[in-house]
């Protein structure tokens, strides 16, 4: 998978409001209403990240999660970053009904 030039990634950047460039990478903090529940989230994106052989960096703290997102075999960010990144919204907003902004 190629890399997206800059004008790429500011593209799928409008489209993914919450996301934002994090050097090489995009990442986006989620806020769930407690512990568990970022658990859970964490649980759901480890499934999804193997399923698709794509793995994020991920940070908890407490009720907070943060995902960054960049392939390295591109050396930078790619469409299946934004692809994941898509999915780790829907797993948010199923256990959640409106994720806080952190």
């Amino acid at each position: 998978m190629e890399k997206m030039t800059v004008a790429q990634v500011e593209a799928q950047l409008k489209k993914a409001k919450e996301w934002s460039l994090a050097g090489e990478a995009i990442q986006r903090t989620y806020l769930f209403p407690d512990f568990m529940t970022a658990m859970k989230f964490v649980d759901q994106v480890a499934t999804t990240a193997e399923a698709a052989a794509h793995h994020p960096d991920i940070l908890i703290r407490y009720s907070k999660v943060t995902l960054t997102l960049a392939t390295h075999d591109a050396n930078g960010i790619t469409a299946k970053d934004f692809d994941l990144a898509s999915k780790c919204d829907e797993l948010a907003k199923k256990l959640v009904k409106k994720p806080a902004k952190a």
